[in-house]
């Protein structure tokens, strides 16, 4: 039967579930509930014609009931059906039903009948009648299952096509081993000089390296408030520095930011290690008592706080998290903020990466992997990418935050543009936690250089704080040198072109080492 009635599915999953569903009287609760196999076995049993006209006489309709249950007979007419129909629906079917019912080949007025084995027919019920039937009919209150067809076909509008947002670079704000400003930055990093030097913060005469690319002015006069910047791991104190310099870089004043909708300005810094040292500072003091544990330690400690921090203080009410993913933080937070924009969720977004590590917790746990130089004696040349005589990473520290801003919500108010996101990706090699794949896909003709070989890895603020350092370049036409690549690795040297700066000659040039 099943085959035969695929094309009309509907009405056949209407029947099934009505005779299925559909009950006189209480039904025994030990009987099993499928209808048709009730039905089949009391034939095997022999009931008797008349006893099951008797049991039919008590439910008014051309059907059988069996057990409590009423089953259509199958081999009566169309109108017994069409009665089991109207009976059974709890409201009163369209002239589109009915309609429907006689125009399929095999519920005309013979077609049923004939299609189990009965020359029987019978004329259709009028409306009146119909209802009559319908308002006969008791019902037991049981949930019945009834799949009908739409009256009108359900279309699907398609949206109308929108011309994608442009996202760009309106502010830039940093707190750098090299400088707290863009252009000083920069123009050290053009210059060549390393940020690398001995530690000054804490005694680190126990550890095998005593170096790193540390931060030894910074102030938050005018930037954070003094209460707070008592109470906060630097990671925030560094992170609410370079937001807010950013949006001053990025020319809003007090009067632009009372215009903008803060429903559509979001914040979304994120970090590599969160508030290290708060939480250090924490377990030191539960050695004495939890008494003097600082109360805004756990808070302090998460990754999400500063973003928090920064948005409760301007205002902001969109889109507002952090991302942690190392070393690809602040990527991961530039290309989500960006997208917020591009998705109309944001006009404006600060995003970025700040970490503060170089404390003894940081440094013991990364002198433990055995991943830190030891070139205490020369701290400028310690940090060596893609040298053969390399012998680890050097730490640094430090903040970078872009204001990205939709391109027509920017001209509109007049902003500065410095460039143009133009798109990004999240790409995974599931190979190792910190090596890269030996069978590397790195596109041949890609020149890369080091921002690292000066200011040390700053975890996860690396990628905002060069990204920055991207838009400089962009701005200026200078490309900053790649330092300490005295003896490139064989194995780099081979796959990679790096863009070698000469800082005699104030002249770039690229030096091709594919093939040597």
């Amino acid at each position: 039967m099943a085959s035969s009635c695929s094309f009309t599915s509907p009405l056949c999953t209407w029947l099934v579930a009505a005779c299925m569903s559909f009950t006189c009287g209480s039904r025994d609760p030990h009987q099993p509930p499928s209808v048709l196999r009730r039905y089949t076995n009391n034939k095997r049993e022999g009931l008797s014609a008349a006893r099951r006209r008797k049991l039919s006489a008590k439910c008014g309709v051309g059907g059988e009931v069996v057990n409590g249950s009423l089953v259509s007979s199958f081999s009566g007419s169309s109108h017994s059906i069409q009665s089991l129909m109207a009976s059974c629906l709890p409201f009163e079917p369209c002239n589109e039903y009915y309609s429907s019912v006689s125009s399929l080949g095999f519920f005309g007025d013979n077609g049923f009948s004939s299609f189990f084995g009965s020359n029987n027919s019978t004329a259709t019920l009028n409306r009146r009648q119909r209802r009559l039937r319908l308002n006969r009919v008791t019902r037991s209150g049981e949930a019945m299952a009834v799949a009908v067809q739409p009256d009108e076909e359900v279309t699907t509008k398609k949206k109308p096509h929108m011309k994608q947002r442009r996202v760009v670079v309106t502010g830039m704000g940093l707190v750098s081993p090299l400088g707290h400003e863009p252009d000083v930055f920069y123009n050290n990093l053009l210059e060549g000089v390393s940020g690398i030097s001995e530690i000054e913060t804490f005694d680190c005469t126990s550890f095998p390296t005593k170096i790193a690319a540390e931060i030894k002015s910074f102030s938050t006069d005018g930037w954070v408030a003094p209460k707070l910047s008592k109470r906060m791991d630097k990671f925030m104190l560094y992170l609410l520095t370079a937001g807010k310099k950013a949006l001053a870089d990025g020319g809003i004043t007090e009067d632009v930011m009372n215009e903008l909708d803060k429903s559509k300005c979001g914040v979304l810094i994120g970090s590599g290690l969160g508030g290290m040292k708060v939480f250090y500072d924490a377990i030191e003091a539960l050695r004495i008592s939890y008494k003097k544990m600082n109360p805004f330690c756990v808070p302090f400690a998460t990754t999400n706080m500063g973003s928090a921090m920064l948005a409760m203080d301007l205002g902001w009410m969109g889109p507002n998290y952090s991302i942690s993913t190392a070393c690809a933080t602040s990527n991961f937070c530039i290309l989500n903020a960006a997208n917020h924009i591009i998705r109309g969720e944001a006009n404006v977004m600060l995003c970025g990466g700040s970490d503060a590590a170089v404390i003894p917790i940081g440094l013991g746990g990364f002198v433990a992997c055995r991943a830190l130089s030891q070139r205490n004696n020369d701290p400028t040349k310690a940090s060596r990418p893609w040298d053969i005589n390399r012998d680890g990473f050097v730490m640094g520290e430090g903040a970078g935050v872009l204001l990205l801003e939709e391109l027509e919500h920017a001209k509109k108010r007049g902003a500065k543009i410095y460039a143009e996101f133009r798109g990004g990706s999240f790409t995974s090699d599931a190979y190792h936690m910190t090596e890269p794949h030996p069978d590397d896909l790195q596109y041949a003709q890609l020149r890369v250089n080091s921002t690292k070989s000066m200011i040390g890895h700053l975890l996860g603020a690396a990628g905002a704080v060069e990204a920055i350092a991207v838009v400089q370049a962009i701005r200026t036409g200078w490309i900053h040198p790649n330092i300490n690549l005295e003896n490139p690795d064989a194995v780099v040297s081979t796959k990679t072109n790096f863009m070698i700066y000469d800082v005699q000659s104030n002249a770039t040039c690229y030096a091709s080492l594919v093939g040597q």
